[in-house]
């Protein structure tokens, strides 16, 4: 929990030796949850700024400093579920930028409780 709101994305210490490394050679990074199509259902890893966040994408906090987004339409079935983000050995077949050091992030997911519900971090809406 942050204070008394329960973070809706959270993170395991491998991925966040995987987040520190790629900000010792790109810098500031960013998250967004894919939705599927061509890159499957991942998370993906980015510079910041380098994928365009707009209007039709939520914020739903951040992890090692990194905000993460996910498609409007997409929070709409994930909003009551809890996110982790880790990673796996293999090669994603995706644009995220850990993919080189042969892993990939994953997300692991769970439902909230009841009482978490009732003290949910908000979603940040984007402008655009």
């Amino acid at each position: 929990m942050s204070g008394n709101k329960v973070s809706r994305v959270d993170i395991t210490e491998e991925a966040i030796e995987v987040i520190q490394k790629l900000k010792a050679q790109y810098g500031a990074l960013m998250f967004h949850q894919s939705g599927g199509c061509c890159d499957g259902s991942s998370p993906m890893c980015f510079e910041n700024g380098e994928f365009k966040i707009g209007g039709s994408d939520v914020k739903l906090g951040e992890v090692e400093d990194c905000p993460f987004y996910m498609s409007r339409d997409q929070y709409e079935y994930w909003k009551h579920t809890h996110l982790t983000l880790d990673v796996t050995p293999g090669r994603g077949s995706s644009f995220s930028l850990e993919i080189p050091l042969g892993v990939r992030f994953i997300i692991r997911s769970r439902l909230f409780t009841d009482e978490e519900i009732n003290h949910l971090q908000e979603v940040e809406e984007q402008e655009g």
